[in-house]
């Protein structure tokens, strides 16, 4: 390989540019084999001791909320409010003659703290950085996901209407409501999580919230080759492509580490590009100079002012950008994505919910008759495949882990089908004694198509890499 594309490969090592609010990428991480049941549920004892832990301290802050100047007390630094806040509660535990030691005493002040400036009860999960996921049904039916595996756990809602004060608060942070009126809400949280609420009447036994949570630092290419997510021979033919401005598609199920790829793959544009990224809740973390960002916008209480992703791509088009990268195609603004990859655009990436390449081009054909268009389905396909160069697919393995499964080329049309041939594959062998999945990458040995501009562009791979057979670096 050249010395040229040596450098393109240590690309997303480089010193990153700090963001002062930009989301953080959610993460493929390292599974271990072993798998872990439910956990049971506590005995009675345990219960109840919590269950007077919790009634001590929603007593007690209810106290705090009637004697203490609360405008004043928030106004302070934190360290100053958890001082007098710690004071306070010494207090009230000595004047209530409660059975309480130091260690309960700093969680009993540390959990009010969080009540009054944070999530309450929240505030632990979120700032715990192996914890993926928190989905919680109704207030006492709560699960994490915990390095790719679910885990029920008790979260201490006093009761619903406590969970339901934590979901608006929120909400309303980020200028979103939910209500009776519209009891759904898609947000993106403070420190960058995707936050999504259903509360009464679409949530039958209370609300539903789902919170997926990013990690602080931002995976690179080289960082899933290390988690073998996929092999250092792909992840250089990738970002060679990407480089190449040929347009990539990202295809995976939910949870699939979808985005945390787009993210990684997206370090290999040149950065005197410009670049704008159109998404629903801003998830994205781009590192180059030149990135113009947009999110769409619910509808207000009166129903108007929606923006949808098609009017941003559409508007998009009208501010001269090199690529445009698309969070997630999913209705009509598919038509519009592809004819700005058809017209000048090339190298724009995208990511879209299928189980396969070749589901992806369906999902996509569907999309396009979604807007309406009087189009034949020859013309149909035929936009898609002189606009999509490349599909990578990603899946989730049944023991938690996130694979590269098929790396597959569109070349074209033959009549009516659009042609597609696998460059790589992850072949399964087989599962161990603790669960986990066995297996192994390889090429096909199909040499794809692009390699001719990339050698355009002094860039060469050698032989080994496609050799068909041979297990992949």
């Amino acid at each position: 390989m050249t010395s040229r594309f040596s450098t393109l490969q240590n690309r997303d090592a480089r010193p990153q540019r700090p963001a002062d609010s930009a989301p953080v990428a959610h993460h493929a991480v390292v599974i271990p084999s072993s798998r872990k049941a439910l956990p049971a549920k506590p005995d009675v004892a345990p219960a109840k001791n919590a269950n007077k832990v919790l009634d001590a301290r929603v007593r007690i802050h209810r106290m705090l909320l009637e004697e203490i100047n609360l405008v004043a007390l928030e106004r302070l630094p934190k360290e100053e409010m958890r001082r007098q806040v710690h004071d306070f509660v010494s207090e009230k535990t000595r004047q209530e003659r409660m059975a309480i030691n130091t260690v309960e005493l700093e969680a009993l002040v540390d959990d009010i703290v969080d009540e009054m400036v944070g999530l309450g009860p929240l505030e632990p999960l979120l700032k715990d950085p192996d914890i993926n996921d928190i989905l919680i049904n109704g207030h006492q039916n709560c699960f994490i996901e915990k390095k790719g595996k679910l885990q029920q756990i008790h979260i201490p809602f006093k009761d619903e209407a406590h969970l339901l004060r934590i979901v608006n608060k929120i909400v309303a942070a980020v200028g979103r409501r939910v209500d009776e009126s519209q009891p759904m809400v898609d947000a993106r949280m403070l420190d960058g999580s995707r936050f999504n609420a259903a509360i009464r009447p679409v949530a039958v036994d209370g609300p539903l919230v789902s919170i997926r949570k990013f990690s602080k630092n931002k995976l690179g290419l080289h960082r899933l080759v290390e988690f073998g997510a996929i092999t250092q021979n792909m992840a250089e033919v990738l970002a060679a492509a990407v480089h190449a401005r040929k347009t990539t598609i990202i295809s995976g199920g939910t949870g699939t580490g979808k985005t945390t790829m787009l993210n990684a793959l997206s370090a290999f544009i040149p950065e005197d590009e410009r670049l704008i990224t159109i998404e629903d809740a801003a998830e994205l973390q781009l590192q180059q100079p030149h990135v113009a960002r947009m999110e769409t916008r619910p509808a207000n209480i009166e129903g108007h002012g929606e923006l949808k992703q098609r009017d941003l791509v559409k508007n998009a088009l009208r501010m001269r950008p090199d690529r445009v990268i698309l969070g997630e195609c999913r209705g009509e603004e598919a038509f519009d994505m592809l004819q700005a990859m058809n017209t000048g655009h090339e190298g724009s990436m995208a990511t879209i919910h299928a189980n396969t390449p070749r589901d992806a081009i369906s999902r996509l054909e569907q999309m396009l008759g979604m807007t309406g268009m009087p189009m034949t389905v020859q013309s149909i396909r035929s936009q898609i495949s002189s606009a999509i160069d490349i599909i990578v697919q990603l899946t989730r393995l049944s023991d938690g882990k996130r694979k590269v499964t098929s790396v597959a080329e569109v070349t074209g049309m033959e009549g009516d089908v659009i042609q597609m041939q696998e460059i790589f594959r992850f072949v399964r062998t087989g599962m161990d004694a603790d669960g986990g999945i066995l297996g192994y990458f390889e090429a096909t040995g199909i040499r794809p198509r692009f390699l001719e501009d990339l050698r355009a562009m002094g860039i060469e791979f050698p032989g080994r890499y496609f050799e068909p057979g041979r297990p992949q670096e």
